[in-house]
């Protein structure tokens, strides 16, 4: 398993791989936020072959809640562990910091998508469970807001 860092990234980096992910992340403003975002947002990384190639980043809410707000891993190097590790590193940082829950925000199964689909059961499979599905938080977008709790 490649090594996960923690601390601020350069946000190049961050854009890089949201560019190799077109069908997740294909809004412009999006990915340039995302990336500005890595410059000041705790954030983890995983390394592979002397390059990121993938990147979480969380947001703490208040003491007993935080958020994944972006979680990226390059194609060539899905289905390897690599989210999972980047996921379980921020669950175990923020669990022995005192949080309760963590909330992951990912487009809700009223659109059709296979990849989001993908993306849902992914976050199943660690524990994530459903809370709501929201219209109007991203325009022209369902917003499903997944929970656990640490």
């Amino acid at each position: 398993m490649p090594p996960i860092y923690r601390g601020l990234f350069i946000p190049d980096e961050v854009e890089s791989i949201l560019r190799d992910l077109p069908a997740w992340f294909g809004i412009e403003e999006a990915i340039r936020d995302y990336a500005e975002a890595a410059r000041k947002t705790p954030a983890y990384a995983a390394a592979a072959d002397d390059a990121i190639v993938g990147v979480c980043l969380v947001r703490r809410h208040n003491a007993h809640a935080a958020e994944l707000t972006l979680l990226a891993v390059r194609p060539t190097h899905h289905r390897r562990g690599l989210g999972q590790a980047l996921v379980t590193a921020a669950e175990t940082d923020l669990a022995a910091d005192g949080a309760e829950y963590l909330q992951v925000k990912t487009l809700g199964p009223s659109r059709e998508s296979a990849e989001y689909a993908a993306t849902r059961r992914f976050y199943e499979a660690l524990g994530y469970r459903p809370l709501e599905e929201m219209h109007g938080l991203w325009p022209g977008n369902p917003c499903l807001i997944m929970v656990k709790r640490l």
